[in-house]
């Protein structure tokens, strides 16, 4: 069997982006780049271990299981992250948030950067990679996200500007002050987790996902503690869900001025900022 012919069988077997997904599962059995498959998928064999290997992780994804914890990666702002469970999985509508910094940032300037829960560190290290005069702090509570973390700012070789710090923020905050600091943290209300797909309630980490009772137990938090983490005119970022911006830029009123909010590439509210007083 060639490596087209596998793509093939594997994507006969599932169905939500079937043909992409499949692609992917047998470039990792069979550990060669989507170049290669172009290139070399025609006409070369595949092993029966290849097979084997892509069987397995087909059944794993027909199981529920999210393709990018099976992969073991993923990219994001077009840099490539290492993903496990324990961690939540990168979103491109998160891109909209390091975007939205990235543009804000002065570029010339050493700025002190915060990322507060910061998971995998897609959103501290892709800042890090684009703003090369910036240093970056990230917090976490998780040790497995922290560990996750840790590796990522190798492969991304940003070891000299980003510290990781465990730190849970909802009750203690790191003794300094940045010029900006930025979150993704958990917004979804506790009882509605249940409901969410299979994939994201049953393997992605719910320490990631629950933000309190209405969801916004963290963004108070921050807000809370703002002054104490921030510069004077510093910027705070928030990723939101799709339904948070009047909630969010509510909590930032006393404290913030010239609150924003922006919408992501599916025309949903996504990121508020602000700038404190």
């Amino acid at each position: 069997m060639v490596i087209d012919a596998l793509v093939r069988r594997v994507a006969s077997s599932l169905t939500e982006n079937a043909r992409f997904e499949a692609e992917q599962i047998v470039m990792n059995a069979v550990g060669i780049t989507r170049g290669e498959l172009i290139l070399k998928g025609r006409d070369t064999e595949v092993t029966d271990d290849q097979i084997r290997a892509a069987r397995e992780m087909t059944e794993r994804r027909k199981n529920g299981e999210p393709l990018w914890y099976i992969i073991g990666e993923c990219s994001f702002m077009s840099l490539d992250f290492y993903v496990s469970k324990g961690v939540l999985i990168p979103r491109p509508d998160t891109e909209t948030l390091v975007e939205t910094v990235i543009n804000a940032a002065d570029k010339n300037s050493a700025l002190n950067i915060l990322d507060i829960c910061a998971g995998s560190g897609c959103i501290g290290i892709s800042l890090a990679h684009y703003l090369p005069n910036a240093k970056v702090d990230m917090l976490d509570v998780s040790d497995t996200a922290l560990k996750t973390a840790r590796k990522n700012i190798i492969r991304n070789d940003v070891s000299d500007r980003v510290n990781l710090i465990k730190t849970d923020i909802l009750n203690e905050y790191p003794d300094k002050k940045y010029d900006i600091a930025v979150s993704n943290p958990p917004y979804i209300e506790t009882d509605t987790i249940d409901t969410l797909t299979a994939s994201v309630k049953d393997y992605e980490p719910r320490l990631a996902l629950d933000g309190g009772d209405d969801g916004l137990l963290f963004y108070r938090r921050i807000i809370s503690v703002a002054d104490k983490i921030l510069n004077e005119n510093a910027l705070l970022a928030f990723e939101i869900g799709y339904d948070q911006a009047k909630s969010v830029t509510e909590l930032m009123t006393d404290k913030f001025t010239d609150i924003r909010v922006i919408r992501d590439l599916a025309d949903n509210d996504r990121v508020v900022t602000g700038i404190l007083k």
